[in-house]
């Protein structure tokens, strides 16, 4: 089955997918092709209807979608075999997890190193994906213009995002002597495993009770963005959504918004005027 897994990461690549995107659906597939046992030209959609029902007795419903998106790109575009009768599951779209002020302060301040306060303070102060993180170069940014840029991010398109002034500078400062081509790292990237744990190790040392990860960053970013007033479009822009119903997603998480609320019941019994 080399050969089938081969022209789907040949293909994804192709396509522009992200190298996540290219392990991911590989992974999915290769474990499909495997349970199977048959030759390319003895599968059929049962084949995958039987796969995918297995995997709801000890996976999530977004991982079995997951699998799904990996299993109908092979088909479709690799095995040119139909996919219509196998139907979708529907995504799971629970509220993100968004850390208030005074809780991303204390998750930056609990950092056992600066470099692990650098890269908390950069997740929350840009909105980035851990992926972009991990590949951002020093070339990438203009801290004298507080700006920087990810380069073929999800999707394969570049934007731009800012950077706050005070962390430009600490990061300047950081930077100096160091010769590195990316911003955490020398001559390769981080991987995103790696942030993943700084995250989390920071998380108990401040004590939060929330589960926190390097995307819980990525939300608060965009909810406080919009507490404070920041127009939805731009805060689309910034994150990188290519449609403003993705983003439309914390006009819903933001609880500061809905406290200023004026409760129509309190001016039941004010003066009329």
């Amino acid at each position: 089955m080399t050969k089938e897994i081969d022209a789907l990461k040949a293909e994804l690549k192709l396509r522009g997918f992200s190298p996540l995107t290219v392990r991911n659906y590989s992974f999915f597939a290769e474990k499909f092709l495997q349970k199977t046992n048959k030759t390319t030209e003895e599968l059929n959609q049962q084949d995958v209807k039987l796969y995918l029902s297995s995997l709801f007795d000890s996976k999530s419903k977004n991982t079995v979608m997951l699998a799904a998106a990996a299993l109908k790109f092979l088909y479709i575009e690799v095995l040119k075999k139909d996919f219509e009768q196998i139907r979708m599951p529907k995504k799971d779209n629970p509220l993100p997890e968004v850390l208030i002020k005074d809780e991303v302060r204390k998750l930056i301040d609990s950092a056992d190193t600066n470099k692990s306060r650098l890269i908390i303070s950069l997740l929350y102060s840009t909105g980035l994906r851990v992926s972009e993180l991990v590949n951002l170069k020093i070339e990438d940014l203009n801290l004298t213009e507080k700006t920087g840029w990810v380069r073929r991010g999800k999707g394969a398109k570049d934007r731009m995002f800012v950077i706050s002034e005070s962390l430009s500078k600490e990061l300047e400062n950081y930077f100096k002597d160091k010769g590195n081509i990316y911003v955490f790292s020398k001559d390769k990237p981080l991987t995103t495993r790696n942030i993943q744990k700084i995250v989390k190790n920071a998380r108990i040392r401040a004590g939060l009770n929330k589960r926190v990860t390097p995307h819980t960053l990525r939300h608060s970013f965009a909810t406080h963005l919009l507490e404070q007033g920041t127009d939805i479009r731009m805060i689309q822009i910034l994150l990188g959504h290519s449609s403003l119903n993705t983003t439309t997603v914390y006009t819903h998480v933001s609880t500061d918004q809905i406290k200023k609320v004026k409760n129509p019941f309190d001016a039941l019994n004010s003066p009329q005027v």
